[in-house]
């Protein structure tokens, strides 16, 4: 039915854009006709914003992957650097979070470890929305903050790192078989607000997948049945997510490389002094108003990215400013 719904929606959209295209054309005629350049201006401001629109589309389109219009995990680490690093990482959480509310996404917290002075050592989101997958899987990578330090007495210049990696949630139709003997599941108190039950029992879950050594954990409900059934899922994902990532890479999949988490990957710098630039590093997009980017202004970045990565390096995406 979600499917249905989807195709519903995108067939209804386009008889839309036929539509309003056809309205606005007519009106251009008319008003040439009647010599109103008024008319004439409005139809053309509406074409316009449509073109602005079709871009936005055929950069959609290009989510085709089979896992590209599921729910998401992101999870959030903080760098080498302390305080620094742990700020940073909240900020990250902060943008994302602004990023999926503008496109009216859910944002759930399933895990979440905050500083010792400031900021997070980790998070981990479930969002969901319309292709938050697809969306959002060219944000894995290592994001590289420069600015003045709040938190330096001598006001110097810092450089500090944070990592984001995007997975998508699995539904129904996608069977991923985990033998209980690959894995170890450990349970411990969570941290954080929640109450005095939830800082009291072993009621966070961890687990292990020996052969790969990926780590899930959550701690989100105040049952530990709950957030082991969670941890499952999120395990399920990840290995599902490293299966995508083979069959990119047999199938020649140049920036699969690129993706894999790493202080050696950095996919962003944003610099806050000695002057004003969010850069991509694997596209070459940049902002002079990094703080635009840090309130969720990020689609900019994501469609370069999205088309760079399906297209290759020689994709190119209209500009619709």
């Amino acid at each position: 039915m979600r499917e249905r719904q989807q195709l519903d929606d995108s067939i209804n959209s386009l008889r839309d854009v036929e539509s309003r295209l056809d309205d606005n054309l007519g009106l251009i005629e008319l008003g040439e006709e009647e010599d109103d350049t008024e008319i004439v201006g409005e139809a053309e401001d509406a074409l316009r914003a449509m073109k602005v629109e079709i871009n936005r589309r055929q950069i959609e389109m290009l989510l085709s992957g089979e896992a590209d219009s599921n729910d998401t995990y992101l999870e959030i680490h903080s760098g080498a650097g302390g305080t620094e690093s742990q700020d940073w990482a909240s900020m990250l959480l902060r943008m994302y979070t602004r990023w999926a509310e503008k496109r009216k996404m859910k944002v759930e917290i399933l895990e979440f470890h905050s500083g010792e002075e400031a900021g997070i050592k980790s998070v981990t989101l479930l969002i969901r929305g319309h292709n938050a997958y697809g969306w959002l899987k060219t944000e894995s990578g290592v994001h590289r903050l420069v600015r003045i330090s709040p938190y330096d007495s001598q006001a110097r210049r810092h450089t500090s790192f944070a990592s984001a990696w995007v997975y998508p949630v699995i539904d129904d139709t996608i069977v991923i078989d985990i033998p209980e003997s690959e894995v170890r599941i450990d349970t411990y108190r969570a941290s954080g607000a929640g109450g005095q039950h939830v800082n009291t029992t072993d009621s966070a879950v961890r687990i292990t997948h020996i052969p790969t050594n990926i780590v899930v954990q959550c701690q989100n409900e105040r049952s530990q049945h709950k957030n082991r059934a969670t941890a499952w899922e999120m395990l399920r994902s990840r290995l599902y997510d490293e299966e995508l990532k083979r069959r990119e890479e047999e199938a020649g999949e140049q920036e699969a490389s690129k993706r894999d988490i790493g202080w050696g990957h950095q996919i962003r710098s944003y610099v806050l002094q000695p002057y004003q630039l969010v850069k991509d590093l694997r596209t070459g997009v940049e902002s002079t108003s990094p703080q635009d980017v840090l309130d969720g202004d990020l689609d900019t970045f994501m469609e370069a990215a999205l088309a760079h990565r399906i297209q290759g390096s020689d994709a190119e995406i209209s500009d619709v400013d």
